[in-house]
C-alpha cells in the first residue's frame, strides 16, 4: 500500500452514529477536487460542462492520486442560474445534458445544429454564456419529438420510480413557461393554490409537455449514473451539495406549501460584515408539518440523490439545528436586525438537528458531510464529532483567535473534517497571498471610522500603505510596528477602538505567522508562485483530517502557466455583489489538455508524501 501515514486511528469513525456510511466508503486518508460542473469543458462540450465531462475529471483524479470529486449543486436553477436558489431539490438542469450521448437518439441525425451550437457557445472563454440553456432546450425538444417514447421500459421505470416529485415539478415547468416564468405566488389562485380540477385541466392540456420534461430528467438520470457507476470502477468518491433551502419560486414550495412557513423568511443575524444582518428569502421549513409525515420530502431528496452521490455536502449545516427567520411583512433595511432564531429555545436546537440527522442517517448510505462554516452554535460541534461526520476546516480561519493569532498545526485539525485551502466563496490560494494576506477590508475599515468620527482620509494614509497596493483591500505600513504605535496615531482610549486594534493584531504579521505554518523561515515573498503552491498544498494535505479537497485553481497554481492571470477576478462567486461574474467561471483549458498538464506528477507526488493514495479496486 502506498502510504507513510497511519490511518487506522480512524477506525473510530466506525463506532459513530454514521458508522454504517463508513463501512461502506472505508476510514483511509484521502484528497480529492472541488469544482462547479459549469466552469469544465472538453472537446465535446457544447456550450458549457456536461454529465460525461465528469468521467474525464475522474480520470484526472486517477492519474493524481485523487479520491474524491466534490461538486456545487446541479440542481435546476431556472434562468436564475444561483446554484444555491434553486427551483427543485430533486430536479437536476438539463443545461448540463450532453446533447451527443442521449440515451435512444442518433446524434448523427442532427449533426447540422450540434455544429451551429458549438459555433454559437464556443468552450473555453472566460465566462459561460447561459443563453446556451434555451439553445440546448430549444434542439432536446427537437431530438424528443423526432422518435417515439410511450413504449420506453426504462423511461417507464423512471416514472414510476419518482411519482414523489416528478409530475409536480414538469407541472411547475410547464406554468412557468406558460405565464413567462413569473413566480408561482403571481399566478391565477386556483393554480396557485393548486386546486384540483384546475390542474388537471393543465395537465390534460399539456400532456406532451410535460412528458418532455420527464424526458429530459430522464436522460440527465441515465446521463448521470454512468457517471457514478464510472466513478466506482476507478475508486473515486462523487461529493453533491445538496442546498439546506430553496427558493421560495420553487416547485418544491409550490407543491407542498405546508411544509414551509411562507410568512417568513431565512437569513442570518447581523455580524460585523452584515451590520443588519442578512435576509435570503427562501422560506424556513416546517418541520412540524414535514416530521408529521414522517419526514417523506427529506427522505425521498435524500433517496434520489442516491443515484449520483456517495457523499453529501449539508450547506448551511447549522440550520439543522436552528435557522435566523424574518418576517415578511419587514421589507425595510434593518428586517434582518428584529427578528429570532426557530426554534426559539436554544434548548432544543441539539435535540433538533439530532433529529433530522436521525432521519438522514438512517435512510441514506451517503455519508453527510457538514458545511458548518460562519456563527456556530456549541452543539454543532459536538453533534458532528458524535455523529462521526465530517465538518469543515478551512485554512485560513484555523487560527489562535484568543491568544497569539498563529495559524494552527496541521496536526491539530479535526480528524472528522475536510481540510481545504478556500471554498467557492472566497478567493483562490494564489489571490488570498497575493491580495488578502494581511489586509483589512477597506470599506469596513472606512465606515467603521467614519461612524466614529475620524479624519478618514488622513487616517488611511498614516495607517496604510499607497491607494496603489490596495485594490479594496488595506495593508498595514511596516512603521505600524505596535500596538502602541497603533494607538498613539488613533488617539483614542483602547477601550473606544478595540475592533481596530483586533483587526491589527490579525493582520499585521499573518503573512509571517503563515510562512511559519507552513515550516519556513525569513520573510516571506511578496507575491505567490508555483513552488510556494506545492509546499502549502503538501502541509494542508499533512492535516489530521480525513479528507484534503482543494478548489481545482488551487491544485492547478502549482503550473507556472495557470499562475499568470488575475486572480482577483479568477473566482466562483463574488458573496453579496449582483454580478454576471457570479457562478460562471470556466476553466483556461480543457480537461483533455488537464490530464496532459506535465504538473499532474507533482499533484501525485504530493499526494503519495502524504500518505493520500490507497490502491483500491473501486467502490461499490
Amino acid at each position: 500500500m502506498e502510504q507513510n501515514t497511519p490511518i487506522d486511528s480512524l477506525d473510530w469513525l466506525l463506532k459513530t452514529r454514521s458508522g454504517r456510511q463508513w463501512e461502506k466508503i472505508g476510514t483511509q486518508k484521502r484528497a480529492g477536487v472541488a469544482t462547479p460542473l459549469f466552469s469544465l469543458f472538453s472537446k465535446k462540450s457544447l456550450g458549457i460542462g456536461e454529465f460525461p465531462d465528469l468521467c474525464l475529471l475522474i480520470d484526472w483524479c486517477s492519474q493524481t492520486g485523487m479520491r474524491i470529486i466534490q461538486l456545487l449543486p446541479l440542481n435546476d436553477v431556472g434562468y436564475d442560474f444561483a446554484p444555491y436558489d434553486a427551483q427543485s431539490t430533486f430536479a437536476l438542469d438539463p443545461m448540463f445534458l450532453s446533447l451527443r450521448e442521449l440515451s435512444g437518439v442518433n446524434p448523427a441525425a442532427f449533426n447540422k445544429e450540434l455544429s451551429q451550437l458549438e459555433k454559437s457557445f464556443p468552450t473555453g472563454k472566460n465566462r459561460v454564456n447561459y443563453g446556451i440553456k434555451q439553445a440546448k432546450l430549444n434542439l432536446l425538444k427537437t431530438m424528443f419529438e423526432s422518435c417515439g417514447w410511450e413504449n420506453c421500459k426504462a423511461l417507464k421505470k423512471f416514472q414510476a420510480m419518482n411519482r414523489f416529485w416528478l409530475r409536480d415539478y414538469t407541472l411547475f415547468r410547464v406554468i412557468k413557461a406558460r405565464y413567462k416564468e413569473q413566480s408561482w405566488q403571481d399566478w391565477p389562485d386556483e393554480i396557485k393554490f393548486r386546486e384540483a380540477k384546475a390542474l388537471q385541466a393543465l395537465a390534460k392540456e399539456n400532456r406532451k409537455n410535460l412528458f418532455f420534461q420527464e424526458w429530459l430528467q430522464w436522460q440527465i438520470f441515465e446521463q448521470f449514473k454512468r457517471v457514478k457507476i464510472y466513478a466506482e470502477k476507478m475508486g473515486i468518491l462523487l461529493l453533491g451539495d445538496l442546498p439546506f433551502l430553496v427558493s421560495r419560486d420553487s416547485a418544491d414550495v409550490w407543491s407542498k406549501q405546508e411544509y414551509f412557513k411562507l410568512d417568513l423568511c431565512s437569513g442570518a443575524p447581523p455580524d460585523m460584515y452584515f451590520a443588519n444582518g442578512q435576509n435570503w428569502g427562501m422560506p424556513p421549513y416546517n418541520w412540524e408539518a414535514i416530521a408529521a409525515q414522517g419526514y417523506d420530502y427529506l427522505i425521498e431528496r435524500l433517496k434520489y440523490a442516491e443515484n449520483f452521490y456517495h457523499l453529501f455536502r449539508v450547506d448551511h449545516f447549522v440550520g439543522l439545528f436552528r435557522i435566523w427567520t424574518i418576517s415578511r411583512t419587514q421589507n425595510d433595511e434593518n428586517s434582518g436586525v428584529h427578528s429570532v432564531f426557530d426554534p426559539a429555545d436554544e434548548g432544543s436546537w441539539e435535540e433538533h438537528g439530532k433529529r433530522l440527522l436521525d432521519v438522514m442517517l438512517k435512510n441514506t448510505i451517503m455519508l453527510p458531510c457538514a458545511e458548518d462554516l460562519g456563527t456556530v452554535p456549541d452543539c454543532s460541534f459536538k453533534t458532528i464529532r458524535e455523529y462521526g461526520i465530517p465538518g469543515m476546516d478551512v485554512l485560513r480561519w484555523i487560527r489562535d483567535w484568543d491568544h497569539t493569532y498563529a495559524f494552527k498545526d496541521p496536526s491539530s485539525f479535526r480528524p472528522n473534517a475536510i481540510a481545504t485551502l478556500a471554498t467557492h466563496d472566497v478567493t483562490s490560494l494564489h489571490a488570498w497571498w497575493d491580495y488578502e494576506l494581511g489586509t483589512i477590508d477597506e470599506l469596513l475599515f472606512r465606515n467603521r471610522c467614519r461612524e466614529r468620527g475620524f479624519d478618514v482620509e488622513a487616517l488611511v494614509t498614516r495607517l496604510f500603505k499607497p491607494a496603489h497596493f490596495r485594490r479594496g483591500r488595506l495593508r498595514w505600513r511596516r512603521e505600524i510596528e505596535s500596538q502602541e504605535v497603533l494607538l498613539s496615531i488613533l488617539g483614542r482610549s483602547e477601550e473606544e477602538v478595540r475592533d481596530i486594534i483586533g483587526w491589527y493584531r490579525e493582520t499585521y504579521d499573518e503573512a509571517i505567522y503563515f510562512w511559519t505554518w507552513i515550516g519556513l523561515e525569513g520573510r516571506p515573498p511578496e507575491f505567490f508562485d508555483a513552488c510556494l503552491a506545492e509546499k502549502i498544498l503538501e502541509q494542508i494535505n499533512r492535516s489530521a483530517s480525513i479528507f484534503s479537497v482543494q478548489l481545482l485553481q488551487d491544485w492547478l497554481s502549482l503550473s507556472p502557466a495557470f499562475t499568470n492571470r488575475d486572480t482577483r477576478e479568477f473566482r466562483i462567486n463574488f458573496p453579496g455583489k449582483i454580478s454576471s461574474k457570479n457562478w460562471s467561471l470556466v476553466m483556461p483549458f480543457s480537461l483533455e489538455a488537464l490530464l496532459q498538464n506535465p504538473d499532474n506528477r507533482k499533484i501525485r507526488a504530493i499526494n503519495e508524501r502524504t500518505g493520500r493514495i490507497q490502491k483500491e479496486k473501486g467502490t461499490n
